[in-house]
């Protein structure tokens, strides 16, 4: 029997336990923190409130055995031997760079990475051991759960009634990656909580008493957290009903990677540059480690300069590195009017209530995190209030034609960043501002463990021994039904499957609309969702378009739906099912409709949630209408290739492509539903290309033209899994040297689409076919297929999945080629720098950006490539500007000086002016630069995240 009702903040700076007996009467003092056991110093323990959400993963030797003992045993359940957690990892990454693992919390909801590979600490050197994201949140859970039970071994924690907050702003799938999280640490049941809201629920609980009169002129309450890591806003309107105050929350923001850590980099990045300017000789950019140490130091400067009863100045020291750790050592002074100035000017500024929060990354950005494009809260908060202006509005009491914005009457701050007293006052002075009267401010006693606490009101509420909060889901859920459209205007179609507002725990079923949808083959369905709609927001079954509001897509779902133990193929009806569980992430079903033999059965959908995946959701799932002509094309193919053995000239196989566009017209317009459409009738046929060599080389050709770049439109996986067997077979005319040519061809042009594992497999044969040993070469695989050198260096460069440490051999060998200073064909000199940019590229096309080759490397790579005369090979500028290309990620750009470098030598042989600017900013690629780079043509409306 549950004895506790235990609330768990995971907070990006510091995670906190509250809790409360069940069946204690709910007095005013019921929720007590749980002080955390954790080591202050090497071999000190001591309980505190809080607790770091830090990892450092110290060097072998640097630690005594017995200096991290704790009172309960220790297991990592990241995997790692020894590490250190909480208050004395704090301590230990100030003094140590690259070995802290910060902000995991951030990771979470980073798309454009892979959340559950090994990637944390970012930038770290290849030696340090690395968590991922999911793994290090688990790890800080699993510690929690651990100080628990030894304090409690008869009530564990896992079982008692837990609660676990997280952003209002986490979208479906960084909620499903924390419960991912919850389950590897032992905690496989409990609730999540809005953080937002569970700052409000300790707000209640406190003045539970008096409810009436201390709400008894608020209808609309504003409570803005910033935290270490996000920034979340919520809306929670105030109704009187029998005298009681009833409490909805009608609003929340969206998701931003911005708070106080964005504040301490400002900081850093100012101190550092007062650094160099004092070191006489010029002294080169600090690592992402160092930078991550001088970050410590500015926030605890921060925190000072900011206070109630701040000094005028505090002084910033970093410490030197190895054995000039102290001797080494360099300080700055910062000012309490500077700071004042950097911070709440820069994040905090005086803008008027219609001001827009500013598109494009032009916001600080680090440590391979998106940090928001725009960093001024204050405008960040204008937009939001103007997005549910209409809800606000409503809730306020005002005409809808009132000109006055609907500013909230009253406001509640939480987050760490508003201990600094000069922050809270200037967010109320410019609500004020706005509103054009004062708001009023609900005491916050302390926000470090605010939201710790309302965990556990919260669950009290359920219980009903506390006041509760109601407003169902905070968004509208869309089933995307088509792409966009032939105009380029961007404009897609969605049906809404589960409406803003939707209580938890009710099934919706989407009955106005069934799908015809095949058993035993997998299937794909493409989301979206909205926080704010204009309007009246859509209601169940509703058709809008995604181009006319603020619209997030989501990873896609899928599942293969199997009737039972009978593996069948044949379409049956099925409607959707949708409901928001009590963890508050979304439930989808497939399920069979009425007239079919299946009825009622059910088919749960699962979001995808690494990388490639939520890549692979752009376009949404629908198939345009094909070409008049494509049953005559699908004639040709089974002529080729179908099992009837027809009797077919070698002339004819080899224009099997010429014939087709004639039918379908030129193949560079072919869009990517009809590629995949004749990719599937190739892969039903894949026998018959080995007929004869004819044969072979036209479906290898084909094939991975119709499947580039193996990811991007629905099934994609699941055709890649289909393809995948026929690479250990290998080729029938293996000595035909355009069948094997073309072999590597479609592997390169499917890459996209392997996973890491596979791409290895492929690297395998690549360093097979590279190698010159005769002893080895006599041990070839009979099934392994030749592949010449340029075979070879187009196929390696477009491995974005290996580790980086083979790109840089890849590089290296590359790099050899182009110094051995032999004579060359024309163009193989191009075709090298090429795949020498692409594999040193900054930014990959597809892959995990922490799987790109470390900038020393590249460095070198690009000395070498400035030694070359670029107007005569003018693919030396368009490499050099791909390895130079600017991310604003410290742990992945070169330094300033080799891209200022960079820079003037594009300008001197007059490049063109996009290839300066990727240099000199963070920029998009345009479709031209795009195409060069990958190598081949993207399918018609198909783009990458780039």
């Amino acid at each position: 029997m549950k004895q506790y009702v235990v609330s768990i903040d995971l907070g990006t700076t510091n995670t906190v336990l509250a809790y409360a007996p069940i069946g204690a009467a709910a007095g005013r003092d019921a929720i007590a923190l749980f002080d955390i056991e954790q080591l202050l110093a090497p071999g000190e323990v001591g309980a505190r409130a809080l607790l770091p959400s830090l990892r450092y993963h110290p060097a072998p030797g640097e630690l005594a055995d017995g200096a991290l003992q704790l009172p309960w045993p220790q297991t990592d359940v990241a995997g790692l031997e020894r590490v250190v957690t909480g208050t004395l990892a704090r301590q230990l990454g100030a003094q140590a760079p690259g070995r802290l693992v910060a902000s995991a919390k951030s990771w979470l909801s980073h798309a454009q990475v892979d959340r559950l590979a090994p990637i944390l600490p970012w930038g770290a050197e290849a030696d340090v051991a690395k968590v991922s994201p999911v793994a290090a949140s688990a790890s800080y859970l699993a510690y929690v759960r651990a100080a628990w039970n030894w304090r409690f071994p008869q009530q564990p924690l896992e079982q008692q009634q837990v609660v676990l907050t997280i952003p209002a702003s986490f979208d479906d799938a960084a909620r499903a990656l924390t419960m991912a999280a919850a389950r590897q640490a032992g905690l496989p049941s409990l609730r999540l909580l809005e953080e937002p809201q569970a700052a409000f629920y300790d707000w209640l609980f406190r003045h539970r008493a008096a409810l009436q009169s201390e709400l008894a002129h608020t209808r609309l309450v504003l409570v803005c957290d910033v935290g270490g890591g996000t920034t979340d806003f919520s809306l929670i309107k105030v109704e009187m009903a029998d005298g009681a105050p009833q409490m909805s929350r009608i609003g929340v923001g969206k998701h931003l990677i911005l708070g106080g850590d964005n504040m301490d980099l400002a900081l850093a990045h100012l101190v550092e540059t007062r650094l160099a300017a004092s070191d006489p000789a010029p002294a080169a950019r600090l690592s992402a480690g160092r930078l991550s140490q001088l970050m410590e130091r500015c926030r605890a400067a921060k925190e000072q300069l900011l206070a109630a009863d701040a000094p005028e100045r505090a002084t910033v020291t970093l410490l030197g590195a190895g054995s000039r750790l102290v001797g080494g050592s360099r300080s700055v002074e910062l000012t309490r009017a500077e700071v004042e100035g950097l911070v709440v000017d820069g994040f905090f500024p005086l803008v008027g209530a219609d001001a827009a929060a500013r598109p494009g990354r032009g916001g600080i950005v680090e440590f391979g995190l998106p940090y928001a494009s725009d960093a001024a809260i204050t405008r960040q908060l204008a937009s939001f209030l103007q997005q549910h202006a209409t809800a606000a509005r409503a809730a306020l009491g005002l005409d809808e034609d009132d000109a006055a914005p609907a500013i909230p009457d009253t406001l509640l701050l939480n987050g760490g960043v508003f201990r600094a007293d000069a922050l809270a006052r200037r967010l109320e002075a410019t609500l004020a501002g706005w509103r054009g009267a004062p708001l009023r401010l609900l005491h916050n006693d302390n926000p470090d463990v605010a939201v710790a606490r309302g965990g556990v009101a919260y669950a009290l509420g359920q219980l009903g021994r506390a006041p509760v909060i109601g407003g169902g889901s905070p968004r509208s859920y869309f089933l995307v039904l088509d792409q966009e459209k032939e105009d380029g205007a961007g404009a897609r179609r969605a049906v809404c499957i589960l409406p803003r507002g939707s209580a938890q725990g009710r099934e919706i079923r989407l009955t106005e609309r069934s799908f015809a949808l095949r058993l035993g083959r997998p299937v794909r369905f493409h989301l979206a969702s909205s926080i704010a709609e204009a309007g009246k927001p859509p209601q169940l079954g509703e058709l809008v378009d995604l181009g006319q509001g603020d619209y997030l897509r989501l990873p896609p779902i899928a599942t293969v739906l199997q009737a039972g133990a009978a593996k069948e193929q044949r379409d049956i009806p099925v409607q959707l099912a949708t409901a928001l569980t009590e963890v508050g992430t979304l439930e989808v079903h497939c399920v069979a409709a009425d007239g079919d033999a299946a009825c009622g059965q059910r088919w749960l959908l699962e979001f995808q949630l690494r990388k490639q995946d939520a890549e692979a959701a752009d376009p949404p799932a629908s198939e345009h209408r094909l070409p008049p002509r494509y049953a005559e094309a699908l004639e040709k193919i089974e002529r080729i290739f179908g099992s009837k053995g027809q009797q077919v000239a070698p002339k004819e196989v080899r224009q099997l492509r010429q014939h087709l566009e004639q039918l379908l017209g030129g193949r560079d317009g072919w869009p990517t539903p009809l590629l995949r459409q004749l990719f599937d009738a190739l892969l039903q046929r894949a026998r018959g290309r080995r007929r004869s060599a004819e044969h072979e080389r036209a479906w290898l050709n084909l094939a991975g033209y119709c499947l580039r770049p193996g990811f991007g439109h629905p099934l994609d996986a699941w055709r890649i899994e289909q393809l995948w067997p026929l690479f250990e077979a290998g080729v029938q005319h293996h000595k035909d040297s355009q069948v094997c040519a073309e072999w590597w061809t479609l592997w390169r042009r499917v890459a996209g689409g392997l996973d890491a594992a596979q791409q290895l497999r492929l690297l395998d044969d690549f360093a097979f076919n590279l190698q010159t040993d005769p002893e080895e070469q006599r041990r070839r695989p009979a099934t392994l297929v030749k592949g010449s050198d340029e075979d070879m260096m187009r196929l390696g460069a477009s491995l974005e999945r290996i580790p980086a440490g083979y790109k840089a051999e890849i590089g290296a060998w590359l790099l050899g080629r182009l110094d051995s200073g032999a004579p060359q064909a024309d163009g193989i000199d191009s075709r090298r720098l090429w795949a020498l940019g692409r594999i040193g590229a900054r930014q990959p096309f597809y892959g995990s950006a922490h799987d790109v080759v470390p900038p020393d490397s590249v460095a070198d790579w690009l000395a070498a490539v400035l030694a070359l005369d670029w107007k005569r090979v003018e693919p030396a500028g368009f490499a050099a500007a791909h390895m130079a290309r600017m991310t604003g990620d410290r742990s992945r750009d070169v330094d300033d000086a080799l891209r200022e470098a960079i820079l003037r030598r594009l300008a001197a042989v007059n490049a063109p002016a996009t290839w300066s600017a990727m240099v000199r900013e963070v920029v998009q690629l345009d479709a031209v630069n795009e195409r060069r780079m990958l190598g081949e043509s993207l399918p018609p409306g198909l783009k990458l995240i780039s």
